[in-house]
């Protein structure tokens, strides 16, 4: 999955038509930020990316990021009226809207949680999954606790959940993804290397905490 938004529509098409002819098997796209757009402008910046390319599209709801809120009778006529617009990464934070939007969608619609600490939630009003930032570091327990859920074992899935809880705390205690790129290169991942305007955590009692919860959660695995 390739991020293709941007904030001008012709930018985003040309990534999208882009990653397309790159062979991506689908493209995620942020709502426009900055400029604010209205309902109809996100409606009409959407469909215009979606109507240039033929591979699936997940659009990005994450308003703290963006200034902007995508609503769901919106994300309703985006899905109605592009059949490529397959699933929307849902970071609003408003389970109440989470919730709407899951009831109102057609099938074959993915609703996936764009926040780790929703997720599980997320899934009790069956939603499908996650993009995860804790993942990146854990990839195969944040696998267990979805599979868990999306099975209905929410017992097992709770547990898990209760092991990344301090986690995905401090994947936030600066500006995301600075705290997680932190933890890759601390396990060895990759080089604590930041593109601008992105830079290292500067707050050492954050560095502590950081590895400290990382050297806890594999002493103490679930």
């Amino acid at each position: 999955i390739a991020g293709t938004g941007s904030n001008a529509t012709h930018e985003a098409i040309r990534l999208s038509q882009h990653a397309q002819d790159d062979g991506v098997d689908a493209i995620l796209l942020v709502n426009p930020y900055y400029n604010k757009p209205t309902q109809k402008g996100l409606y009409l910046h959407f469909k215009a990316i979606a109507d240039s390319v033929s591979i699936p599209c997940i659009l990005y709801n994450i308003k703290g990021r963006t200034g902007v809120n995508l609503e769901t009778q919106t994300l309703e006529k985006l899905v109605g009226d592009c059949k490529n617009i397959v699933a929307v990464k849902e970071a609003s934070g408003d389970l109440s809207q989470m919730g709407n939007v899951i009831r109102g969608r057609k099938a074959g619609f993915f609703v996936l949680s764009g926040d780790d600490n929703l997720s599980l939630e997320l899934i009790k009003m069956h939603g499908d999954g996650v993009i995860s930032v804790a993942s990146n570091l854990f990839p195969a327990e944040m696998t267990q606790m979805v599979s868990a859920a999306l099975s209905g074992d929410f017992v097992k899935a709770e547990k898990i959940n209760s092991w990344f809880a301090e986690f995905f705390k401090v994947c936030f205690i600066e500006t995301n993804p600075i705290p997680i790129k932190t933890a890759m290169a601390y396990k060895g991942f990759c080089k604590e290397i930041f593109r601008l305007p992105l830079c290292s955590l500067e707050n050492e009692e954050h560095r502590k905490s950081l590895i400290s919860c990382i050297d806890r959660m594999i002493k103490e695995h679930y």
